[in-house]
């Protein structure tokens, strides 16, 4: 019978998916701002040069991570009703940039090339090309939709809602500000349904492009 060897533990097999799988453990317990070659390299149990095999530094775990998440998303199949098939996406991207909260930003913000990256600018663009938008004002369009969109889903995951959130005693608060407007608008301003914050950015971005094609 051959002995086992001994020595050193074998170094875990790497690959672009383990590295990605072990940014998001980092990301998931500590948040983006811990992801480095080290943290990712602590995780799994190895050298941190060995992972420039397999990433460029630190913006190549984070894009690597972004692309993963986009990779999995899931676009809608076209069914010819602009605003419908519009909303869908937005649906599925925010389903996808709210799988890993943490990592939600990378999501929003990296600015990727990669298929992963085009596809939903691919499918967004073809829906308002056949909508009738020419070339130019489609890719206008696709932008404010873009930020209006980012915009809501940062808010969502990361920073919070424009005073409200809370209970009762943020809305006697607003109530007591002796700002008239505010004052008048507490009990709405005190609260904050995360879901239709998302449907009336939707329905209110959708809206305006559509009927900016339609002009």
């Amino acid at each position: 019978m051959t002995e086992p060897r001994r020595g050193r533990p074998r170094t875990p097999l790497l690959s672009r998916d383990s590295i990605v799988a072990a940014t998001l453990q980092v990301i998931d317990a500590e948040g983006v701002a811990s992801v480095g070659m080290r943290s990712v390299a602590r995780a799994l149990g190895v050298d941190a040069k060995s992972l420039y095999n397999h990433v460029d530094g630190k913006d190549g775990l984070l894009d690597a991570v972004a692309e993963h998440l986009l990779g999995g998303l899931v676009l809608p199949e076209p069914t010819g009703d602009a605003r419908r098939d519009l909303r869908a996406i937005a649906q599925a991207f925010r389903a996808r940039a709210l799988a890993h909260p943490g990592a939600a930003p990378l999501v929003l913000t990296r600015q990727l090339s990669s298929l992963e990256g085009l596809a939903p600018v691919d499918a967004v663009l073809a829906v308002l090309l056949a909508a009738g938008a020419g070339a130019e004002e489609a890719v206008h369009l696709l932008r404010m939709l873009l930020a209006a969109l980012i915009g809501t889903l940062l808010r969502e995951v990361s920073a919070a809602p424009t005073f409200g959130g809370d209970d009762g005693a943020r809305r006697e608060a607003l109530q007591a500000s002796g700002l008239r407007a505010v004052a008048r608008t507490a009990p709405h301003l005190a609260e904050f349904d995360r879901e239709a914050e998302f449907e009336y950015t939707v329905d209110l971005a959708v809206t305006a492009v559509l009927d900016r094609i339609a002009r």
